[in-house]
């Protein structure tokens, strides 16, 4: 792609003209690569400035983006090669000769460049059409709207039917089909259902589970298993499983959702593990498929269509999407109506036809505009729904596009972690610097950028109401690999599908969805590969097939690799990959970082067969990281030894890092000082570690701490805004001394205090406290606290506080409070804890709500607490044990 061609390019550029840059050559060299920057800044100005819609011929500017990025490739080729071989020269003729022929290529690019700055000054037409232009790019207030997923406009008669049959007074284990086309709102309507709490409060078990087209069944048992039990049951054989989800949920009362399921062979080895016991039981099930449909149902509950939406309810739908409780203006009625008609009653389609229609500003002219390119889009219904989401798409800013585009690249259905998402896309180089803000600020604006387009679903928050996951609907996943296959954007490998080692090497991005077969080869090859992403997102252990390790080696202009779900010791290779921008992998010797000058990501783990810190890491001289996940046997050399070997013995800080991660490491204070613009921070101590130089971070807004440590004073920088605390078992007096914190608003503690007794005296105030989580406090037994300790909380979650006598009769006149949820704790929490919410329904405040979990919390749920990055591996397995234990 043309865009994020350009910008990888002059990324590499910007890295050549930083002083102390030690591979830059002669002056002449500075004075080509400035030259050669100015005239790519132009060329990504060119492209800012234009959409398809600009141009009176579309297939002549589709032809010069793909002119640009095809030139840009190769001139990138052209200059990674001839850095990398400055960069490892081995001795100073080398590197003459390496400089020498390096100041070549890039003359030769330069002159690509020119003749192609001339191929687009030809093409620049006149710019008449400059307003379609801004309907694309024009960022959106902030009164603009936000696309959701609860709304069923137009399904509530679906709803009561589904509700009906869920509910019906059969007592046979009974089944309900929803089928229709895909994009239609079955899952949608299915998903409603799920959270309904009448409907919950009807079932003991409840379980959703996600078919797809390749339909696994073990990671379907092991989705079941969840909702069966708290242990870890992954070490079972699949024979197993069936039998442990069938026992465990015989007997009980289960709702189990089945979503997109597509043959009825799926649906035959499905079925064996649900016992029938005449107790009501339910499965509610969802296919595209009306054969799947009726082969499943029950002969009283035939197969429930899911319909199109009515022209009144599709325009319902588009009105709520595009001006929330507004109405729509008069002026665009009618032809808002038109454009709503050519949707044919499809959710998806209205909905992604508002998310389009909600970037622009509303009148009439733009308005227009899409409806005349909407009618040369139509066809069959399915090619309707295609057509609108490649106009989505082609709306698209061009920074936006290769975002898009990428996570099309992840699994069918996956759940998608923002975090990571980000940091590869900062690898790529798809986001722009945005005035002063952070790179992973930038990204997240571009992830809400997407979603309300309606292109990206937006799954799960944090506690603190931040994005965690993210996910792509099939058919816009669909759109994404038919265009990035196109724009050789990322390709997407599986061993089902058979490709060469020379068709690989002609991938600029591949993605190795699942397993390659065992007996698969992959030979040297002569020629070098273009390949500058690798990323693993199958988990390899004893059948690991040294075909990876083959084609990894041989990748040597790589910027991103992740093979981190690969066991395998691959470092060896990492010190040659010398352009890498990103990088997670498994080593178990030492590695040298020395000439990776453009690391923004290191997420390496050291082997665990023993529990001694024995392999340093030196990262000192990486000027361009940003975050540091370091696991295992690895630790973070001192940096007082790498300033005194560095030039003049300077000191050595790493400004742009952002989250550091360690599983330990005996040189914290040293390590904390060099870094001072750290956001998050997230470190396993030593016994009785005193962390003074934590108040040093003045930046710091997360910090997860793992072991003992001591608090002494306000060692904790006051701009901390979430903190979390495991195995730390400080007292309860030093708890109160957390209430200092003036913006602390996500405590979350495992097995973090000791002590029978937390007192809150009045002066103890957590003033922007709003989530509080207390986890495994064995031993204390009586909490007395009042409303006013507490002013802003909005979420309490107490679990396995086995002794605790009651829940503080005050926390319930909290006007914040909405949550209160207990997970295996005494019966004296659980009754105050309904107590509370019948004495604050009493005054009319039904807002407040109370769960009661009974083992239903998993591991899964404590990964996902301290974010799956808290925690080393013995860690989690002790937590595991515990979990077992109970």
């Amino acid at each position: 792609m043309a865009y994020s061609a350009l910008s990888s390019l002059m990324y590499t550029l910007e890295q050549l003209v930083k002083p102390n840059q030690y591979f830059v050559c002669q002056s002449s060299t500075q004075q080509h690569v400035q030259s050669l920057y100015q005239n790519l800044s132009d060329l990504q100005l060119f492209l800012d400035n234009t959409t398809k819609e600009e141009a009176k011929d579309i297939e002549t500017l589709k032809a010069i983006e793909k002119r640009i990025r095809d030139v840009m490739y190769k001139a990138e080729d052209k200059v990674d090669s001839s850095l990398r071989s400055i960069i490892l020269a081995d001795c100073t003729e080398s590197r003459e000769g390496a400089c020498k022929f390096f100041e070549e290529e890039l003359v030769k690019v330069e002159k690509d460049v020119d003749s192609l700055m001339q191929e687009v000054m030809q093409m620049e037409f006149n710019k008449h059409g400059r307003r379609s232009a801004e309907l694309a790019t024009t960022p959106s207030s902030p009164e603009k709207i936000k696309i959701g997923e609860n709304t069923i406009i137009g399904m509530e008669d679906d709803f009561n039917t589904i509700l009906d049959r869920l509910t019906a007074q059969t007592d046979e284990l009974t089944v309900i089909s929803i089928f229709g086309m895909g994009g239609i709102g079955k899952t949608t309507l299915a998903r409603k259902v799920f959270g309904d709490s009448f409907i919950r409060s009807q079932f003991d078990k409840h379980t959703w589970v996600t078919i797809s087209q390749e339909y696994n069944e073990r990671q379907m048992l092991l989705e079941v298993a969840s909702s069966i039990t708290t242990k870890s049951n992954r070490e079972m054989s699949d024979d197993q499983l069936m039998e442990f989800v069938y026992r465990g949920l015989k007997g009980r009362r289960f709702l189990i959702v089945i979503d997109d399921i597509w043959s009825t062979e799926a649906w035959d080895q499905m079925q064996r593990i649900f016992p029938n016991d005449d107790n009501r039981s339910r499965i509610l099930l969802t296919t595209r498929l009306k054969y799947v449909a009726d082969y499943v149902n029950f002969p009283d509950y035939p197969p429930h269509s899911k319909s199109f939406l009515s022209l009144d309810d599709s325009w319902n739908l588009f009105t709520e999407k595009v001006f929330k409780k507004d109405p729509c203006p008069h002026l665009l009625e009618e032809i808002g109506k038109h454009i709503v008609q050519q949707c044919r009653g499809l959710p998806l389609s209205v909905v992604v036809v508002a998310g389009l229609l909600g970037k622009m500003d509303p009148t009439h002219d733009n308005w227009k505009k899409v409806e005349e390119n909407l009618n040369s889009f139509f066809g069959t219904v399915s090619e309707q729904c295609q057509s609108i989401l490649s106009l989505s798409y082609s709306y698209l800013p061009q920074y936006l596009r290769a975002c898009f585009l990428y996570i099309g690249g992840f699994p069918e259905d996956m759940e998608i972690g923002v975090s990571k998402l980000i940091r590869l896309w900062i690898a790529e180089q798809f986001i722009k610097a945005r005035s002063n803000k952070r790179l992973e600020v930038v990204g997240e604006e571009y992830l809400e950028e997407l979603i309300d387009r309606s292109l990206i679903l937006a799954d799960r928050l944090t506690a603190r109401g931040r994005r965690r996951s993210c996910k792509i609907h099939d058919l816009l996943r669909q759109l994404c690999l038919r265009e990035a296959h196109s724009e050789n954007v990322v390709h997407t490998m599986n061993w089902k599908v058979p490709m060469s080692l020379e068709a690989l090497f002609d991938q600029r991005r591949v993605i190795l969805l699942s397993k390659l077969q065992g007996t698969q080869v992959f030979p040297t090859m002569n020629r070098s590969a273009i390949t500058r992403t690798f990323i693993s997102m199958e988990s390899f252990s004893t059948y690991f097939p040294k075909g990876i390790y083959s084609i990894v080696s041989q990748l040597k202009l790589l910027k991103v690799l992740d093979v981190l779900s690969i066991e395998y010791d691959f470092s060896w290779v990492i010190p040659q990959l010398v352009h890498l921008r990103y990088v997670a992998a498994t080593i178990m010797e030492d590695v040298s970082l020395v000439n990776l000058r453009n690391l923004q990501t290191i997420i390496l783990e050291g082997y665990y067969g023993s529990t001694e810190l024995r392999q340093p890491l030196d990262i000192w001289t990486l000027s361009e990281i940003r975050y540091v996940d370091i696991r295992g046997t690895l630790y973070i050399s001192n940096p007082l030894v790498a300033e005194n070997s560095s030039i003049g013995k300077q000191a050595l800080f790493l400004n742009n890092l952002q989250t550091l991660c360690l599983d330990s490491s005996p040189f914290v204070a040293e390590i904390i000082r060099r870094t001072p613009n750290l956001k998050k921070l997230k470190i396993s101590v030593n016994r009785h570690t005193i962390l003074d130089s934590a108040n040093l971070l003045k930046k710091l807004e997360t910090l997860y701490l793992a072991g003992q440590v001591i608090f002494s004073g306000n060692i904790l920088p006051s701009n901390l805004k979430k903190l979390s605390l495991a195995y730390t078992w400080i007292a309860w007096e030093d708890m109160n001394l957390l209430a200092n914190l003036p913006n602390l608003e996500v405590f979350t503690g495992y097995s973090a205090f000791h002590g029978t007794e937390w007192k809150l005296n009045e002066d103890v105030v957590f003033r922007k406290l709003k989530y509080l989580l207390l986890w495994e406090c064995l031993n204390l037994q009586r909490w007395e606290a009042g409303s006013d300790n507490f002013p802003m909380l909005e979420k309490l979650l107490l679990r396995m506080l086995v002794e605790l006598e009651e829940i503080p009769p005050s926390v319930g006149e909290i006007m914040t409070l909405k949550l209160i949820q207990i997970d295996r704790c005494s019966s004296g929490v659980e009754i105050s804890a309904n107590k509370i919410q019948e004495e604050q329904q009493s005054w009319g405040n039904y807002e407040l709500h109370v769960e009661i979990i009974d083992n239903q919390s998993t591991l899964k749920q404590l990964l996902e607490l301290f974010e799956n990055e808290s925690l080393n591996s013995e860690e989690i397995c002790q937590i595991a044990d515990d979990i077992r234990s109970i």
